[in-house]
């Protein structure tokens, strides 16, 4: 069966090939034929190759694993598995409220038109910082969270919405202007501050 990435892996060793033999026989590139053939070898292939690539990678840009392969995230990570349900990530994350293997991407996109877009690009400046800047001390976010991409989610869930707490302040959370992680809400993300005095579910992955 072919795949996405056989073909990919299949067309760059073609073009391999195909410069190979035009490097050792350049005289191939006086005919129309030849001319075609090195387009489509140094011009054509490679742009398909890296066209593949690109779209498995920011695919792979959406994974738990590939947000925690920092060093500077670990903490992070190692949030996700505090055995307390008062830690907001972690108890959406133990319970699969998100999808585990997507986690950072699942709640920290912006779920706008381009948020997605967006997401990404972030994450190649915090790929760049990480390999070739400084990153920042303490990590922050861009902006305060919207309880738009908390909504995205349990807006209309029953839980959500038999709150007597979430029907009270209803409007307040839909327009933003009292937040879900507001002092004596949800307030504890991820603190990774005091992991040094917490417990850890054994369960974890």
């Amino acid at each position: 069966m072919i795949t996405p990435d056989s073909l990919t892996v299949f067309i760059f060793l073609l073009n391999l090939v195909l410069v190979i033999v035009l490097f050792l026989r350049p005289a191939l590139t006086a005919t129309r034929e030849g001319k075609i053939l090195a387009f489509v070898a140094l011009f054509l292939f490679p742009l398909l190759c890296s066209a593949a690539g690109f779209s498995k990678h920011m695919e792979r840009s959406k994974k738990t694993t590939f947000c925690l392969s920092c060093h500077i995230m670990e903490s992070y990570g190692r949030s996700l598995s505090v055995d307390d349900p008062h830690y907001l990530a972690a108890a959406h994350f133990q319970n699969h409220r998100i999808p585990p293997d997507e986690a950072c991407y699942t709640c920290h996109t912006d779920y706008v038109l381009y948020g997605g877009i967006r997401a990404k690009w972030r994450g190649l400046h915090h790929v760049y910082a990480q390999y070739v800047g400084r990153p920042a001390q303490p990590i922050h976010l861009y902006r305060s969270y919207n309880n738009r991409e908390c909504l995205h989610c349990h807006a209309g869930a029953r839980s959500f919405e038999e709150s007597p707490t979430h029907t009270a302040l209803s409007e307040e959370l839909r327009s933003n202007q009292t937040s879900c992680l507001t002092s004596g809400c949800h307030d504890t993300v991820h603190n990774v501050a005091g992991l040094g005095n917490v417990k850890f579910w054994k369960g974890a992955p």
